[in-house]
Order: C-alpha cells, then structure tokens, then sequence
C-alpha cells in the first residue's frame, strides 16, 4: 500500500502515512517486512531466551518445593523463589510444567458429593412434608424484622407466618405452631405425628430447643441435603411469592402491621392463589380433594 499513488497527485502514499492511518507502529511494519524476505526463518517468542529446559526446569521447581517451609504454595510463589535463586522463565512456564507434573496447590473449592438426591420432595398427600424457612424485610420504626415461613410440600398451602424483630429459635416454631392448631387439631403432644419437617441448617432450626419442640409435637426433623437448596425448593418458591406479593409492593410501619398482612395475605394466598402443578387448583381447593380422594381409597 506505501508504494502505490495517489490518483490525484500521482505521489506515493508511503510508509509513514500508511502506518499512520492504519494505527500500525512502523517497527512492526519493518519487523514484518524483514521476516518476509527470510522465508526459512521460524517466528518464535521475542526476548532473551532461557537456558534452562523443561526436565531441568521441573526439577528446580522440585527443589524449591521440597525446600519451602510452608505448604500448597501456588505457582506464583514458586516463581518467585526461582527467581531468588537466579533461575529466570516466565509464570506461564511455571505453571504449565507444575500442571503437567500434578504439583499445583491443592483446589480450595470442597469436592462437591454426587447428588443424593434422586427422587421427588413432593409428597403424594397433604400433612406429609412442611417446609420452615425464613427471610427478611424491612419497617419503617423498627427497621429489619425477620419473616417465618412454613409451607406443605405437596399442596404448597401456607401453613403459618410469622414476623419477629429478633430471629431467635422460638420464633422460628411460630409457624409450625399455627400450623399445628389449624390442620393437626390443636397444640398438643404428639399432634403432628406422622409430618417430617424440611429445615436447613441454620442456628434456629438446628437448636436443641427447636429440634426438642419438632420431637414434642411428633414431627420427624428433615433436613436439607447440604448446599442443595433444591431440597428445601417449595418453601423457597413460597418465599419467593410472598416478595412479589406483599414485601416488596408495601411498607410497613412496625411488626405489628407486618404480621396483620401477613395474616391476611396467607389467608388469600390459600384461597386465590393457584398453581400450574396443582392442575390450576388453589393449595386449598388441592388440599380438599387429595384428602377426599385419601378418604374414598
């Protein structure tokens, strides 16, 4: 292109203003250039060379390794000590040959289990499985408050909520207490007999105080496979719920008000609220016909 001419001057463009225009730097113009007019010549890495290969590479990385006083140092580390001991190359050739050689610092990520979780946590009937979880919202006098949730498995239905400034362990038991009342015919020892309870791991519901309340009550605790809250996915899609709904669309003054709407708004998610997987029933409408369907076989 520097050699050709303008048409309308009939001078050359050259190689300056060519490479001007073309943002090129005219080192690598002529660096090019040179390498074209050797056409046996072999491109490699530019820069001083290093006189060490990779079998003797390898073995001084082994030497810094078995020489360090702490353990797992990564390749970055490794390096560095070369260099200490006037051994030049590149981190990318440290760490190539440390791969190759299985001497990487060991992954601090924890090797993830294969799933135990094989089957479904939708039971077939109501009163099998209740979910508790928690989440969190905001007042206008008291500031963060806590929200507690518990939800059946299988009909999705809003067994009890709760909302406490504080987010002890006997707040965490509000909702099944209600639920308690309202579908095991009243608070009482061994009420809930027969109902697993879907927990995570948190301080509340792993308490002995709560663990002891679940046993009084006859529930079986259950809790969530760790780091898969899959396990625990209906309460979460509840919660989920309950945010586009009603937390995230009004304020609130106190707990107080919070707990009246939350009152309200269990009473018409039960009745109103339907859902695709229950064949577009409302949980209450489902909880009705699968005890009925229980009660006929």
């Amino acid at each position: 292109m520097s050699r050709a001419a303008s048409p309308f001057t009939g001078r050359h463009y050259g190689v300056v203003r060519v490479t001007r225009e073309w943002e090129m730097a005219r080192s690598s113009f002529y660096y090019r250039r040179e390498i074209a007019a050797k056409p046996g010549r072999v491109l490699g890495r530019r820069g001083p060379k290093t006189t060490w290969s990779d079998a003797a590479l390898l073995e001084k990385i082994r030497e810094v390794i078995d020489a360090s006083p702490f353990y797992g140092e990564g390749h970055r580390k490794v390096w560095a000590r070369l260099r200490f001991a006037e051994v030049r190359t590149s981190k990318a050739r440290v760490l190539r040959l440390m791969r190759e050689a299985r001497l990487l610092a060991p992954s601090r990520t924890l090797p993830k289990a294969a799933n135990p979780h094989t089957g479904t946590i939708i039971p077939a009937r109501p009163n099998e499985v209740w979910a508790s979880d928690h989440t969190m919202t905001a007042t206008v006098e008291e500031g963060q408050v806590t929200v507690f949730v518990a939800v059946d498995h299988c009909t999705t239905e809003c067994v009890g909520l709760h909302a406490a400034k504080k987010a002890t362990r006997f707040e965490a038991l509000e909702p099944l207490r209600q639920g308690v009342r309202d579908y095991c015919g009243g608070f009482r020892a061994g009420a809930a007999a027969g109902i697993r309870n879907r927990h995570d791991h948190g301080s509340q519901y792993m308490s002995d105080d709560y663990q002891a309340e679940i046993a009084f009550l006859g529930m079986e605790s259950s809790p969530s496979f760790v780091r898969q809250p899959e396990c625990n996915g209906c309460v979460e899609r509840f919660i989920r719920t309950l945010k586009e709904q009603l937390l995230w669309v009004r304020v609130f003054r106190n707990v107080e008000e919070l707990r009246c709407a939350l009152a309200e708004f269990r009473e018409r998610y039960n009745q109103r609220w339907i859902v695709q997987r229950l064949g577009y029933l409302t949980p209450a409408q489902a909880r009705q016909q699968l005890l009925a369907l229980g009660a006929a076989a």
